[in-house]
């Protein structure tokens, strides 16, 4: 029993601080790897904010700590020492920042661990980052010490009785412990656990090990879930880029082609008017897109500011109505409306209520295919004035619903949606309802059953003389009334033909200037401009038809096809983003039919980043322009069209 108790006494002494000196190594370099990966983390997140001097961003990132209460502070300096944004846990913690950065690593200062490390933005340095934690490994090693002692007594009391009982009772629990623990530690499966099967000190140290798990596999799952959102916003970053550079490049094309026109004095008179027409249609969208950009940026600065006012809520919503009367007629919407029997009194920014509802109107425009139905309903529930705009258009998925508020988040991605626009209208149209204590809401049953999107606000307390304010409950609306359709009225802005086939556009016989125009650019060609963009397309045609060239042209991919098909012409201008069928797929298409197979392929698009113009060369375009384009540069791939010559999609 001597021996045995000797030899037990012995191997749980050893085994104890085995483990003990291993969990201390393993504490010791697990807070320093947890350290080295926030400390990476904060130095991705925040390059830009300290390579744009941005210290609002960063003072946010490093607000996240506070997640952390292990961190007891840090901070971010600028690549020349300076002391740039920082946080402490609590303001004890403020005194002991650094004044300047040390090298980079870490080092352990009694109970506290230090980190520094480099910032970087494009592989150039541009500051520091510097994380001090609260590393108290005594109260650990007392914790591991007491463990210690309390096995090992109660192992040496009951060996004589229950020996052959300790394999089973100590031995095993602390095994699954190590065995667990390696889990962790090597495939990262924090959902590990081990089972309790007993009461002693060895089940509290396995309901602890257990505990410290799941709290570690929170963490983690947060710190991914964190992550996760940092991905998804820089990929929506890059992707609301690229279409502000496509909406933007959008108007700018008719602009800089009707220019070519005024320039041209051989242009019919007629050219000349409808050019300076689509110039200024053109120029209002691009004054419309950099407005909602510049409202964006003030809501999301907190400068906003609203000029309240007692206004009628009906006469708004009528001058809603009234903007974008001309988007209803173009798309042939029947719009009805229904309306109280008296005023709606709010208390509101007249200009910011008309913006909410035009961009409600113009989002139900867009997204009901043409000839649909619009109604707007004005009207008061309760205390609260109350505007609803329905659609029986193409509706939203349960799944995007949540998202469709978000800034820069359009429901509809492909190449061939009819709708674009930068992603901004409804987030606007909540923030500046919320300004007004209101509330808006979204309701769709799902993919083709339309959108009803309703707006509520806060009624106007009615003064009555004598006696103190109250809310109004108005009266009821009176019930709907169809109005009479927009009829297709003669508009000054051209609209797409309901038909899918191509129409010529007019060309009248070139004068003796556009005759030595057409001269130098070489032999008169067959053109077949693709664009959904009428404007666009109609100002390069008449550019083109100006100078002797015959002019046809299609607004969708399906009738560009059907053109091509029935009449192969010389050269073909393909939009990529057009409904029906985009571009790459109509290149592809006009290559495997021998009749088009030889026809000069070249895109005009907004998108003209690398990638876009690699998927041109795949698709079979002969050509890559950017909108806008400069006529010179159209003018010598028609010359290019005339010798009948085809190159690689190498861009211009």
């Amino acid at each position: 029993m001597i021996v045995v108790l000797t030899t037990t006494a012995a191997a749980l002494l050893l085994s104890a601080l085995a483990l003990l000196v291993y969990e201390l190594r393993s504490y010791r370099s697990a807070w320093i790897a947890d350290l080295t990966t926030q400390a990476d983390l904060i130095a991705k997140s925040t390059a830009a904010a300290v390579a744009f001097d941005d210290v609002r961003a960063a003072r946010e990132n490093l607000s996240l700590l506070k997640l952390r209460p292990q961190i007891t502070s840090a901070a971010i300096y600028t690549a020349g020492g300076k002391l740039f944004a920082s946080y402490v846990a609590s303001e004890a913690d403020g005194s002991a920042l650094p004044p300047a950065p040390r090298p980079d690593g870490h080092r352990f200062d009694g109970e506290a661990l230090e980190m520094f490390q480099k910032i970087e933005q494009n592989g150039e340095r541009v500051g520091s980052v510097y994380l001090a934690a609260h590393y108290d490994v005594s109260e650990r090693l007392l914790d591991y010490l007491v463990i210690l002692v309390a096995v090992t007594a109660a192992s040496l009391a009951l060996a004589a009785v229950i020996f052959g009982s300790l394999q089973s009772s100590l031995t095993g629990p602390i095994l699954a412990l190590g065995q667990a623990a390696r889990d962790v530690v090597r495939r990262r499966d924090y959902a590990v656990r081990v089972e309790k099967i007993t009461d002693d000190e060895v089940g509290e140290l396995v309901d602890s090990f257990n505990d410290m798990v799941r709290e570690l596999g929170a963490e983690i799952d947060q710190r991914q879930r964190a992550e996760g959102a940092l991905r998804t916003a820089d990929r929506r970053k890059d992707e609301f880029l690229a279409t502000l550079a496509h909406e933007l490049r959008n108007p700018l094309a008719p602009i800089v082609t009707g220019l070519e026109v005024l320039k041209n004095p051989a242009a019919p008179p007629d050219a000349q008017a409808r050019a300076r027409e689509r110039m200024v249609r053109q120029l209002k969208q691009m004054v419309r897109l950099i407005d909602d950009l510049l409202d964006v940026s003030r809501i999301t600065t907190g400068k906003v500011e609203l000029r309240r006012e007692p206004l009628d809520l009906v006469a708004v919503v009528r001058e809603a109505i009234d903007a974008v009367e001309s988007l209803v007629k173009e798309r042939g919407h029947r719009l009805e409306t229904a309306w109280p029997n008296g005023p709606v009194r709010v208390d509101g920014d007249a200009t910011r209520l008309t913006q909410v509802v035009v961009n409600l109107l113009n989002n139900a425009a867009k997204y009901t295919e043409r000839g649909g139905r619009i109604s707007v309903t004005v009207g008061v529930e309760g205390t609260q004035a109350v505007v609803r705009v329905a659609d029986d258009g193409i509706g939203i998925d349960p799944s995007m619903q949540a998202e469709v508020f978000e800034l820069f988040m359009q429901a509809d991605r492909s190449l061939e949606r009819e709708r674009s626009g930068l992603g901004v209208g409804l987030s606007l149209a909540r923030r500046f309802v919320e300004l007004h204590g209101g509330t808006i809401e979204l309701e769709s049953a799902g993919i083709g059953d339309g959108a009803v999107f309703t707006v509520r606000l806060p009624l106007a307390p009615v003064v009555v003389e004598g006696k103190p304010p109250h809310a109004p409950h108005g009266a009821p609306p009176r019930p709907r009334a169809a109005l009479a359709a927009p009829s297709p009225s003669p508009s000054p802005s051209p609209s797409p033909s309901p038909s899918p086939s191509p129409s010529p556009s007019p060309s009248p016989s070139p004068s003796p200037a556009a005759a030595s125009v057409a001269e130098l650019t070489g032999a008169s060609l067959d053109v077949l401009i693709a664009d959904d963009n009428v404007d666009l397309a109609s100002s390069i045609g008449d550019v083109l038809d100006a100078i002797g060239h015959r002019v046809r042209l299609a607004h969708d991919g399906l009738a560009a096809l059907e053109a091509a098909r029935r009449e192969p012409p010389d050269v073909a201008l393909l939009d990529i983003g057009m409904p029906g069928l985009n571009g790459y797929d109509l290149a592809r298409r006009l290559r495997v039919d021998p009749a088009t197979r030889d026809v000069v392929l070249v895109a005009i698009t907004g998108w003209g980043q690398e990638t876009d113009k690699r998927r041109a060369r795949d698709a079979g375009f002969d050509h890559h322009l950017v909108k806008p384009v400069d006529p010179e540069a159209l003018l010598e791939l028609l010359r290019e069209g005339v010798r009948g010559a085809r190159t690689p999609a190498a861009g211009a």
